[in-house]
C-alpha cells in the first residue's frame, strides 16, 4: 500500500512534501554484539527519527588546543561538521554547541540564552553537572589505548614553537582555546552551553529523545562530559556517535602500538560495544563518510605462494588482526589456473595506501607487474614476508626468458632494489631460528609491544647479506654453527623512498605466534605512519 500511496503522489507531483513527512531522519546505526563463541560483531540496523525529537551536540570544537595535530585534525573534518549542520537545521533538528569553558564570547547571543532560559527538568538526573569517567557496562571490556600522556602526538620541535605562538598570542598553552572554531557557524536558533544541567533542561523541555554527540576528542571529552555520551546513554537518551566526525587524543607511543586513526578506531569499538552505538555524516550529508588525509588503512595483499600456506595465514591475519584496525583489505590471490596472474591487482593498488607481497617466484603479465612498480616509485609503502625476496623471478634463466617471450614479466632486482636484501639461498631446515636485538634497534617503533623473548623463526634461516645501505636491520636471527642473518629490517626504496618493512618470517607456524603477528602489524604501521621518538611525538626526520 505504501508502495501505491508513494507512486500516485508522484504523479501528482506531492512526492517530495509526503517523502519528507512520511521518513523523518533515516540513520543507519552500528553496535557490537557479542556472539557466543566468537568475538563482538557488527551490527547495524535503521531507525527513523522525528527531527524535532532529535539534537546534535558539538563537542569542544575549539578555536585552539595545546597538542597541533589535534588542531591540524579538526582544521581539515570543520567543513564536513558544518554541512552535517547545516543539514540538520534545515531538517527541524536543533543544533547544540558546545565549547567547554568558552561561554563569556556568547553572553549576549541568542542560543546562549535560549539555553539558560530552559525551564528545570522534572527529570534532571544526579550528577548531570559532573564529569563520567566510567559506566558499568564498560567493566564487561578492557579500555583499548593507554592515555595517560594526556595523547600529544605532535613532533617535538613544532610543538615548542606551537606553544611559543600561543604564549605570544596572550594564550595560556596547556589550555588555548576561547570560543568555538570560526569554522563552524552558529546561528541564533542554534543552542550554546557546556552545562550538562542546561543541557538536559533544553532536551527534556522541547521532548528531545535522539541525541548525536560529534567533536572532539572522543576519548575524553565526548564520552565523559558533562553533556557527553556516558551521561547520555546511562540516564535513558537515545544517544549515539557520529563516529567519522571525531578524534582522538592518542600517542601511538603507548599501548597498543597503533596508528592514530587505529586509536581511534579501537575507542569508537569499545563505544559500540558499551556505550552507545554510532552512526556516520552520511546519514546527514549522502556520500562517503569522512576519512582524514593522512589515515591510510587500505592495504592490498598480494598471494602466491605454494610452500607456507599463506593462502590461509593471511587472510586469518587481516581478519583478526587489521580489519578490527580499521584496515580496508583487499586480498588478491593468483589465479587458480594460472598461478602467475594475479587478477584484480591492477585496480585493487589505484586505491592502495599499501601493499603486503608473498609470492614465491610468480612471473605475472607485464601490466600487473608495472602496477607494482608504478606503487613503488609512487614513494608508497610496501611490506615483504618470507618468499618476498624471491617474488617476481625464476631460478631457471632459460624458464624465465621463455616466459618473457610469451608476454609475462620479471623483475628480479626487487629484493634489492625494493626489499633492500640479497637473498642466495637459505640453511636447511632443523632447528628454530632464535633471535636478538639487531645494534641500535632496541627502541625501534615495530618492536614496540613485541617480546622477542618469545620471538622464534620456525622456517629455515633465510641468506640475506649483504643487504643495501639504505636499510636499517631490526632483528638478527640464527641457528648452530652457522653465521648470523637479518630478519626482519627496514628500507627506503626508489627515488621517492618509499618505506619498507621485510620479514624472512611467514612460516605457516610463525602466524601462530602473537609476537610474530605484533611484528607484522607494527610493520605495517610503520611504512604508514611517521616516525616516532621515545616521547612519543611524531619526528620531522623521515628516514630509518
Amino acid at each position: 500500500m505504501r508502495y501505491f500511496l508513494l507512486s500516485l503522489a508522484a504523479v501528482m507531483g506531492l512526492l517530495p512534501l509526503i517523502s519528507e513527512a512520511a521518513e523523518g531522519l533515516t540513520v543507519t546505526k552500528r553496535q557490537r554484539v557479542k556472539v557466543e563463541g566468537e568475538h563482538y560483531r557488527a551490527t547495524e540496523h535503521v531507525e527513523i527519527w522525528n527531527p524535532t525529537q532529535t539534537a546534535i551536540i558539538v563537542c569542544d570544537m575549539w578555536d585552539a588546543h595545546h597538542c597541533l595535530n589535534a588542531v591540524r585534525r579538526e582544521t581539515e573534518m570543520a567543513p564536513r561538521l558544518d554541512a552535517v549542520l547545516k543539514s540538520a537545521r534545515k531538517q527541524g533538528i536543533l543544533v547544540i554547541h558546545a565549547p567547554s569553558s568558552c561561554m563569556e564570547p556568547y553572553q549576549n547571543h541568542p542560543g546562549r540564552k535560549l539555553a539558560q532560559a530552559a525551564p528545570k527538568a522534572k527529570n534532571l538526573p544526579a550528577q548531570i553537572d559532573e564529569w563520567c569517567r566510567h559506566i558499568p557496562e564498560e567493566d564487561k571490556g578492557k579500555y583499548p589505548i593507554d592515555q595517560t600522556d594526556g595523547g600529544e602526538d605532535d613532533d617535538l620541535e613544532e610543538h615548542e614553537i606551537w606553544h611559543k605562538q600561543l604564549a605570544a598570542k596572550g594564550r595560556n598553552p596547556k589550555s588555548p582555546w576561547k570560543s568555538q572554531v570560526d569554522l563552524l557557524s552558529i546561528e541564533d536558533k542554534d543552542a550554546i552551553s557546556d552545562s550538562g544541567v542546561e543541557i538536559w533542561n533544553l532536551l527534556e523541555s522541547r521532548g528531545i529523545k535522539n541525541v548525536v554527540l560529534c567533536g572532539v576528542h572522543t576519548n575524553m571529552c565526548v564520552l565523559g562530559r558533562p553533556f557527553g555520551l556516558r551521561q547520555m546513554a546511562k540516564n535513558g537518551k537515545n544517544v549515539v556517535l557520529m563516529r567519522d566526525m571525531t578524534d582522538t587524543m592518542y600517542n601511538p607511543a603507548r599501548e597498543p602500538f597503533v596508528s592514530h586513526f587505529a586509536g581511534t578506531e579501537l575507542i569508537i569499538q569499545h563505544i559500540e560495544k558499551f556505550v552507545c552505538p554510532t552512526i556516520t555524516s552520511v546519514d546527514f550529508v549522502g556520500g562517503q563518510p569522512f576519512r582524514y588525509s593522512h589515515d591510510r588503512r587500505n592495504i592490498v595483499i598480494l598471494i602466491g605462494d605454494d610452500e607456507y600456506k599463506t593462502e590461509i595465514t593471511l587472510p586469518e591475519f587481516a581478519k583478526n588482526e587489521l580489519e578490527p584496525l580499521g584496515f580496508e583489505v583487499t586480498i588478491i590471490h593468483a589465479d587458480a589456473k594460472d598461478k602467475n596472474r594475479f587478477p584484480g591487482i591492477v585496480e585493487a593498488l589505484k586505491k592502495a595506501d599499501v601493499l603486503l607481497v608473498s609470492t614465491r617466484r610468480r612471473l605475472p603479465p607485464k601490466d600487473q607487474l608495472d602496477a607494482i612498480r608504478a606503487h613503488v616509485a609512487a614513494g608508497k609503502p610496501i611490506v615483504g614476508i618470507r618468499t618476498a625476496s624471491h617474488a617476481f623471478c625464476l631460478r631457471d634463466e632459460t624458464a624465465q626468458k621463455a616466459a618473457l617471450a610469451s608476454g609475462l614479466d620479471a623483475w628480479p632486482e626487487f629484493d634489492a632494489q625494493v626489499l633492500g636484501g640479497h637473498y642466495t639461498n637459505h640453511h636447511g631446515d632443523g632447528p628454530k631460528t632464535a633471535v636478538a636485538l639487531a645494534d641500535g634497534a632496541k627502541d625501534h617503533a615495530i618492536l614496540r609491544g613485541v617480546n622477542i623473548d618469545e620471538l622464534k623463526g620456525n622456517g629455515s634461516l633465510y641468506l640475506v647479506r649483504p643487504l643495501a645501505s639504505s636499510t636499517t636491520p631490526i632483528l638478527i636471527g640464527s641457528v648452530p654453527d652457522k653465521k648470523p642473518e637479518p630478519v626482519a629490517y627496514t628500507n627506503l626504496a626508489g627515488p621517492k623512498k618509499a618505506r619498507v618493512f621485510y620479514t624472512s618470517f611467514g612460516h605457516l607456524e610463525d602466524f601462530n605466534n602473537p609476537q610474530f603477528r605484533k611484528l607484522l602489524v607494527n610493520g605495517i604501521f610503520w611504512t604508514i605512519e611517521p616516525p616516532y621518538s621515545e616521547e612519543g611525538r611524531v619526528l620531522k626526520v623521515a628516514t630509518k
